[in-house]
């Protein structure tokens, strides 16, 4: 491994000269109206931030979604949160103040908690979509099926499963040297520009890589969709109007949530010839990290009766709590 310790943009060792710091490029053909993208990017961060916030908190504080189905959406919420805070803060800094420059280290861990929040929240929606099968093609046997125990046992396994398989690609990143330029094509420490940089041979290393998000991403989409696909014939043989309408309406904001995530997941990590896509990569993950967590909250509250009774009962017991004192 080519990288020293102490402070720096490289050192010599030898003839070779080392990385010790990264440049992340952000976005220079917009970097003049940086003012005006910090402002518009920190609504939408604080704005997702705050939706699901909003989602956690009504789901512990209410009875009424206490229930499996809330349960993974308040956890989902939470990796939401957690994974464009892993993001989004340096992205502002590059708009505001132009801060690009990111050490070695600071850039694994980046690397390694954007990979690790991203595939949990991944697994943990091949999970949910799961959940929704069973409540709607086996009703029955749903709450015998996903008890308290089972749910968090999932939810578990989608945190270690994760961990696993993103601590072991960070550890071979560590392990590249980067002895060449050190600016990297991104407003992030992804993993593809980030071994683009690399002068050793990474061939292997971006095999594996491909390997691990087929596992990770291919396997919980090929859940989904035959969740779904099951769910969607069980819809459309209802007898009732209103029972295919209640049906469909607690699905179809998951359905919302999967596209987008899926869609912009696969794009940027399962499509050959990487090193000539970052740009379109970048553009990819600001949706992945700003567009997506935006509409999250909304989907799930607006589209959402249970949430939006949940949160007018908040409202009024804060109202009355007010009032009383």
């Amino acid at each position: 491994m080519c990288f020293i310790g102490k402070m720096g943009k490289t050192a010599e060792m030898g003839n070779e000269t080392t990385v010790q710091e990264f440049i992340l490029e952000g976005f220079p053909a917009v970097q003049h109206l940086g003012k005006f993208f910090f402002t518009l990017i920190l609504l939408a961060y604080s704005v997702a931030f705050t939706g699901n916030t909003i989602i956690i908190t009504l789901t512990w504080a209410d009875y009424h979604l206490q229930i499996p189905m809330y349960f993974f959406l308040s956890n989902f919420s939470f990796l939401e949160n957690c994974f464009i805070t892993t993001a989004i803060p340096k992205l502002l800094l590059i708009f505001l103040w132009g801060m690009q420059k990111i050490s070695f280290l600071g850039c694994l861990i980046q690397a390694f908690f954007f990979l690790f929040w991203g595939s949990t929240g991944s697994l943990l929606l091949a999970v949910m979509s799961l959940d929704r099968y069973i409540a709607i093609c086996n009703p029955l046997r749903y709450p015998s099926i996903m008890t308290r125990k089972v749910c968090f046992l999932l939810v578990i396994f989608c945190y270690v499963a994760s961990f696993f398989v993103v601590v072991g690609i960070i550890l071979k990143v560590s392990m590249l040297s980067f002895c060449g330029s050190n600016v990297i094509k991104h407003f992030l420490c992804d993993l593809t520009p980030l071994t683009h940089l690399s002068c050793s041979d990474t061939k292997f290393f971006e095999s594996l890589v491909f390997a691990l998000a087929i596992l990770v991403l291919v396997s919980s989409l090929i859940i989904t969709i035959i969740a779904y696909t099951n769910i969607i014939i069980k819809i459309v043989n209802l007898p009732s109007i209103k029972e295919r309408q209640k049906a469909f309406s607690t699905c179809s904001s998951h359905f919302i949530v999967l596209c987008l995530l899926y869609g912009s997941s696969v794009f940027i990590y399962l499509k050959p010839n990487q090193a000539k896509t970052f740009d379109t990569n970048r553009e990819a993950a600001l949706v992945n990290t700003v567009v997506t967590p935006l509409l999250n909250p909304f989907i799930y509250t607006l589209r959402n009766k249970q949430v939006k009774q949940a949160l007018r009962n908040v409202l009024y017991r804060i109202k009355l709590a007010r009032w009383i004192h």
